[in-house]
């Protein structure tokens, strides 16, 4: 065990403990692995082996004025308070613009710490005194000013190639990241797996990061669209939602699990969601007119 990551480990069951008295009531901070405490004690005291997942959680906060909620998912890399931490701030009340506003103040904020110093609970602080002017903002650019000027936003697609992608919790961790972030896109299972993600360029980085952290390795993002735009990019998307993609699949059903997905179908797919260029960028193959 490296004794930079044992020390920062017992630093973040530290500030663990501090919020847990913080918010005392249940509900209020929501752990996305609820044994990733204890497997970290575990790990420190020598009875587990294998490091444990990073810690994960999110933080309901009740800002008193205006009346309204933020909940703050942090991540806590495993060197974390010696490498940055990752922290995204939402609320229901905020519209896209307003919020990424805000992530930006509050990551501008949390990068003023140096390294080794835990800044959760100053985070939350920061968002407490500063998050009201982020909901008066999105007040004031509902009413109609002929002198507003739009603000130009990064619509990013990111096109993902896994060898494969077969095991239930990795399915599950996708699909709740892409609904979370509200992007759009799907996640085709099976072999090889390809997700597609779409939306403004925060948020597909933060689901880039999110899902291939701390140990996909067979991952890799093929090909990226990036687009400028003054408005809330919902002209840009190519799908509706985030979605899982079954396609049927030919191979070996047994204990490998090793099936190939039907790419015939996933050209398909592609075609009509005007994404058909993308398919030789993902698998080197030229695809085939319809029409042949």
């Amino acid at each position: 065990m490296s004794a930079s990551i044992k020390e920062s480990l017992q630093l973040q069951l530290l500030e663990m403990e501090m919020l847990f008295s913080m918010f005392p009531n249940q509900g209020e901070i929501k752990l996305e692995d609820v044994n990733a405490l204890t497997n970290i004690k575990r790990y420190l005291e020598g009875t587990r082996e294998a490091l444990p997942h990073n810690i994960e959680f999110v933080i309901t906060l009740q800002i008193e004025e205006p009346k309204v909620t933020i909940d703050l998912q942090v991540t806590m890399p495993h060197s974390y308070p010696s490498v940055a931490l990752q922290l995204f701030g939402r609320s229901p009340e905020l519209d896209r613009q307003q919020q990424l506003l805000l992530n930006q103040g509050l990551t501008a904020y949390v990068g003023t710490f140096d390294p080794g110093e835990l800044c959760v609970c100053a985070a939350i602080q920061w968002l407490q005194d500063n998050s009201a002017s982020y909901f008066l903002n999105r007040k004031l650019s509902d009413e109609p000013s002929t002198q507003a000027k739009p603000v130009k936003n990064t619509f990013l697609r990111m096109w993902i190639y896994s060898h494969h992608i077969y095991q239930q919790d990795l399915r599950k961790k996708i699909l709740e990241v892409g609904k979370r972030l509200d992007v759009t896109g799907f996640c085709m299972t099976g072999k090889p797996g390809i997700i597609c993600v779409e939306g403004f360029k925060d948020h597909c980085e933060e689901f880039w990061h999110t899902i291939r952290y701390p140990n996909w390795k067979h991952i890799s993002c093929k090909h990226a669209e990036s687009v400028e735009t003054e408005g809330n990019g919902e002209d840009l998307r190519l799908f509706q939602s985030f979605e899982e993609l079954l396609l049927e699949a030919h191979g070996d059903y047994g204990l490998r699990n090793d099936y190939h997905m039907n790419l015939g179908q996933f050209l398909e797919f592609l075609r009509k969601h005007k994404s058909e260029h993308v398919f030789q960028i993902l698998f080197g193959i030229e695809s085939k007119s319809s029409e042949s």
